[in-house]
């Protein structure tokens, strides 16, 4: 399926109508709103997943739905903004007051446990939205045959509630009987509302914000200011195209998984254009592991981001200049009802890895070699002796890719996601849990000329029977290393049993009381030709 960019806005405006002190200011006027809206979150949210973690995303979007500025957060929640809000203002009509709930991974989400909060903002005399502001926040549970919501499902609806876009607040009035019936399909209902409650928190703190900006430099001239930032990252995106190389340039990778499925990619420069062609990909599988178009659009923009200016305003200009070949029905554009938890976490990781390895062809440069992976989804739960429920959900770091310039960075969360640790007293303190062991995986990145980083190790006891999923790829091969740099150690996970014995752990398990789980994620690839023996770190 091709896609163009949307003719509108970015094409008509000019740079030149504001100077570069002008652009700037307004660039961080924006961005400021979706931080402090993050700050608002973390603030009010029950779960550790958002509170400590900080899994959730917040962003302003256009009146047409286009990405505007986001907050330095979570890149897979970030990159589906730019197809999320465009959906929900096609479907529904919005009114003042109104903030719409979504999850359907084909309705403007990404998979099942993000729930996103949209709300539309208007000038003070707007009949249509002037804005939009998104908050996207993973919840620790969402229903489904697995505590967590990560499990092993053959379709999206093994997955968990799959919520449509519906208004959650109708004209600034909460609709407890939306609310009550999202409540009844989680594990942990309590923790679920104040999540939510939180998401509806910091879309009021946003619209207060945006709405004092509108009214103190009017709407005529911020939406020229936005025009004007996003024809700015069209033409740096614009001139990153022109620096490439003639011809097509390919890369291929795979996940692990039944069949080994494959992700194919083809950058072609057509003048100051790019197509991004993933013909040839694998179809999409009865496992969760399936993309959907914003979890692939995600990863593109996200790779663009990192080779251009780090100054420069993240928003939908980005991919002005890009047209997509996505076929249907493949691991990358998967159709509904497949399921997509993996293909959020962890399918993602892969693209980019392809995306990166495509990049380095088209531009003749030495990129980094690949980081570990996987986000390493660890998700458990069960029955605490007062009877009441429990979950968690965490991903884990690994290993960083090495450079020429410098090895890679041990126990990272790298590339799409861009979360904190779960802190050990935080989890012991909720959970019948005890954390064991947490530490570097010694010597698991790739030797080179300069080694990758080391993955983690990370060590469950659980103090009552407990379910424990275990959604993770690199377990089988290695980061690659680049420049003739060793690939990195594949990540290995287990159950040892209160006597001391050993089963592999892949996919989803029933532990007894006293079990453990330990988890040793993947290290990263080494960058050039290691002159001595992989060293050891401590």
């Amino acid at each position: 399926m091709k896609r163009s960019p949307r003719k509108g806005s970015a094409r008509r405006g000019a740079t030149s109508r504001l100077d570069a002190v002008t652009l700037k200011l307004f660039h961080h006027l924006l961005g400021a709103i979706p931080e402090e809206m993050g700050i608002v979150l973390r603030r009010t949210a029950f779960s550790i997943n958002i509170k400590e973690r900080l899994d959730f995303s917040c962003a302003i979007t256009g009146a047409d739905g286009a990405l505007v500025a986001q907050a330095s957060h979570i890149p897979v929640h970030l990159g589906s903004a730019h197809l999320t809000a465009a959906m929900l203002m096609e479907r529904l009509p919005l009114e003042r007051g109104d903030v719409v709930l979504v999850n359907d991974p084909w309705a403007g989400g990404t998979h099942l446990p993000d729930i996103t909060l949209f709300a539309p903002v208007f000038a003070a005399r707007g009949a249509r939205p002037a804005f939009g502001l998104l908050v996207r926040a993973h919840h620790a549970d969402v229903g489904g045959a697995n505590p967590g919501s990560m499990g092993p499902a053959l379709d999206l609806f093994g997955e968990g509630l799959v919520i449509p876009p519906v208004k959650l607040v109708r004209g600034g009035v909460l609709q407890q009987e939306l609310l009550d019936i999202v409540l009844a399909n989680t594990r942990a209902p309590d923790e679920r509302r104040g999540d939510l409650l939180a998401q509806l928190a910091a879309i009021r703190h946003g619209s207060a914000r945006l709405g004092a900006l509108l009214q103190e430099v009017g709407a005529t001239r911020l939406a020229a200011a936005a025009t004007a930032l996003r024809t700015h990252a069209r033409l740096s995106a614009e001139a990153l195209i022109a620096r490439m190389k003639p011809g097509r340039h390919s890369a291929r990778a795979s996940l692990d998984g039944p069949g080994t499925p494959l992700i194919a990619l083809t950058l072609a420069r057509r003048g100051r254009r790019l197509s991004v062609d993933f013909t040839g990909t694998s179809a999409q599988v009865a496992e969760p592991l399936n993309a959907n178009r914003a979890i692939t659009t995600s990863a593109v923009f996200y790779v663009l981001r990192l080779l251009l200016d780090p100054e420069l305003p993240a928003n939908s200009g980005c991919l002005d200049a890009l047209d997509f070949e996505l076929p249907e029905g493949t691991l990358i554009n998967a159709r509904r009802p497949a399921a997509v938890a993996g293909g959020n976490v962890e399918t993602s990781q892969r693209l980019v890895d392809v995306l990166l390895e495509a990049m380095r062809r088209a531009l003749g440069v030495d990129l980094p070699a690949a980081s570990q992976g996987s986000m390493n989804n660890f998700t458990a739960g069960g029955v605490r002796t007062d009877g009441s429920a429990w979950t968690f959900y965490e991903t884990l770091g690994g290993g960083a890719g090495a450079s020429r310039d410098a090895p890679g960075e041990s126990g990272l969360q790298v590339h799409m996601t861009n979360t904190l640790n779960s802190p050990i007293e935080a989890l012991e303190a909720a959970f019948p849990v005890r954390v064991r062991a947490y530490h570097f995986r010694s010597a698991s990145g790739g030797a080179g000329a300069a080694c990758g980083g080391d993955g983690l190790v990370r060590e469950f006891e659980f103090l009552t029977p407990a379910q424990v999923t275990l959604l993770a790829t690199r377990r089988r091969e290695g980061a690659a290393g680049a420049a003739g740099g060793a690939a990195g150690t594949p990540g290995a996970d287990v159950v040892l049993d209160a006597a001391g014995a050993r089963r592999p752990l892949a996919g989803s398990a029933t532990i007894a009381r006293g079990a453990r789980v330990r988890i040793e994620t993947p290290g990263g690839g080494g960058f050039g030709r290691a002159p001595f023996r992989r060293r050891a770190r401590l």
